[in-house]
């Protein structure tokens, strides 16, 4: 079985650029947010990131027919049907327990087998010892705690709640669509409400023997190569500094990849900055950002971040 490397906080915490800089190490492959392909991609045919169709992509060709014989062979919708069934945030506190009835351990391990699935392929077909799932899904992170013998492994990328609640407002279009259409937007409140869920049930995570490694977005862009040799440590890859050539300076050299869903940044090639964004700090409504900072001081706290937005931490 592949080690996984499950990237794991709420959406605009930064993770589709760890996992593209991930994507660029050795003996790794990533796979983009695997919990948006049943829907987008094996159901309605979205853009791989390399640009082909999900369906014209050889990459996720080969990975579907060594998984399943061909994904025509997956009900789609048994899947959409267990996903709702075992996999929401609200139902994390179940998923978390050390015990659960055996039917529904048995749904939540038919569930997780899909995504053991393709984790195995991607890694056979890539010949990756390490494969990225970047689905940031917490409730997806506690479901596949439960299959047997998956070594999960979970980097927390936290961003400060204010910069994540800032960015959950602006619009963003989804290219990969066949009909554009915009990204989810959050209002301030809701966004903190959800920065406190998703954040505190990876400690929960943590409590239940699963590798979790947390990381700071902040720090991360600031020193972008020590970052990746501690999580290629932690991924158990034998990384050297050699391995990083494709970072220069403030700039990092991106190929393209074959991620499945997320940002739009997964269809950038070539040269990308790696500047930490805070644009937050000017330009969002200070009325909202002490919202913010006031709902999620705990984990703000926790977190090392402090709580006058004004001082960089």
């Amino acid at each position: 079985m592949a080690r996984v490397l499950f990237l794991g906080g709420l959406g605009r915490s930064g993770t589709t650029l760890v996992e593209r800089l991930l994507g660029e190490l050795p003996g790794v492959c990533a796979l983009g947010e695997v919990v948006h392909l049943w829907q987008r991609d094996v159901r309605d045919d979205e853009r791989c990131g390399c640009g082909a169709r999900f369906s014209a992509c050889e990459f996720w060709d080969a990975v579907g027919e060594r998984a399943f014989g061909g994904w025509h062979q997956v009900d789609v919708y048994r899947v959409l049907a267990l996903q709702r069934a075992v996999e929401r945030t609200r139902y994390i506190p179940r998923l978390a327990a050390s015990r659960l009835p055996e039917d529904h351990v048995a749904l939540i391990e038919e569930y997780a087998g899909y995504y053991a699935s393709i984790y195995e392929a991607a890694a056979a077909v890539s010949g990756a010892e390490v494969v990225v799932d970047s689905s940031k899904h917490s409730a997806l992170a506690h479901c596949l705690r439960w299959w047997p013998g998956l070594d999960l492994r979970v980097v927390h990328v936290v961003r400060d709640a204010r910069g994540v609640a800032y960015s959950w407002t602006k619009t963003v279009v989804r290219p990969e669509a066949e009909v554009p259409a915009e990204m989810t937007r959050y209002s301030p409140a809701r966004s903190a409400l959800l920065w406190n869920a998703h954040n505190a049930a990876f400690g929960l995570l943590r409590r239940r023997g699963v590798p979790v490694r947390r990381i700071r977005y902040e720090e991360f862009v600031n020193d972008p190569r020590t970052g990746l040799l501690d999580l290629a440590a932690f991924a158990g890859l034998d990384v050297a500094v050699s391995d990083l050539k494709f970072i220069d300076g403030e700039e990092a050299e991106l190929r393209f990849g074959h991620s499945a869903a997320g940002n739009p940044m997964r269809f950038t090639v070539g040269r990308v900055p790696l500047r930490r964004d805070d644009a937050w700090r000017d330009a969002f409504a200070p009325a909202q950002r002490r919202l913010v900072g006031t709902v999620c001081a705990p984990l703000l706290r926790a977190y090392g971040y402090p709580l006058r937005s004004r001082r960089l931490p």
